[in-house]
């Protein structure tokens, strides 16, 4: 994984690009934009722009459409398999960029809010918090298994006048010495 992919990362839109791509394998700019309503069609594009060149995304197939051409991207990379490799070789120093870019990503996005004039954090349904709890891999597992099925209900649910869009995040941090 390089250096554009990690600061991509830190990007809250990109990484909302990367990630819708990835699920989908592919996607349109139109796709995009019908999924991420918020991001302004001239902030999308400047997005794909700098993701292509890069080296982020990849132009898989060009479709004409009434005299313009639809470009159809899909990852340039295989991000899984680049982390992957990264976990099997018991990588710290990727671990840690892995860990920094999530964290600064989450940090963007509370920031984008905060900085707004009228925020109202309770209606919003904005939070965190941290749940010390003692607990052997297996049952960690088992737990982030029975949340994540939880969350997976919500992912298939569209945009509507009510819905908006948040990041549930979830982070496991490593064991402590006590």
């Amino acid at each position: 994984m390089n250096e554009q992919m990690f600061s991509s990362l830190g990007d809250p839109i990109n990484t909302k690009i990367i990630m819708e791509i990835q699920e989908k394998g592919q996607a349109t700019a139109t796709q995009l934009m019908i999924k991420y309503d918020e991001i302004p069609q001239a902030t999308l594009y400047r997005h794909l722009k700098k993701m292509l060149s890069d080296g982020i995304l990849k132009v898989i197939e060009e479709n004409s459409i009434r005299g313009t051409v639809e470009k159809v991207y899909a990852l340039g990379f295989d991000i899984e398999e680049d982390i992957k490799k990264g976990l099997e070789a018991n990588d710290g120093g990727l671990y840690l960029q892995l860990a920094t870019q999530y964290m600064l990503g989450v940090l963007r996005e509370f920031q984008e809010y905060t900085d707004k004039d009228n925020i109202n954090i309770v209606k919003d349904g904005s939070g965190f918090s941290v749940t010390p709890v003692y607990a052997t891999v297996e049952e960690l597992t088992e737990a982030l298994l029975k949340i994540n099925k939880i969350i997976s209900r919500l992912e298939t649910n569209s945009p509507d006048g009510k819905r908006q869009l948040h990041s549930l995040c979830l982070i496991t941090t490593p064991p402590k010495e006590l």
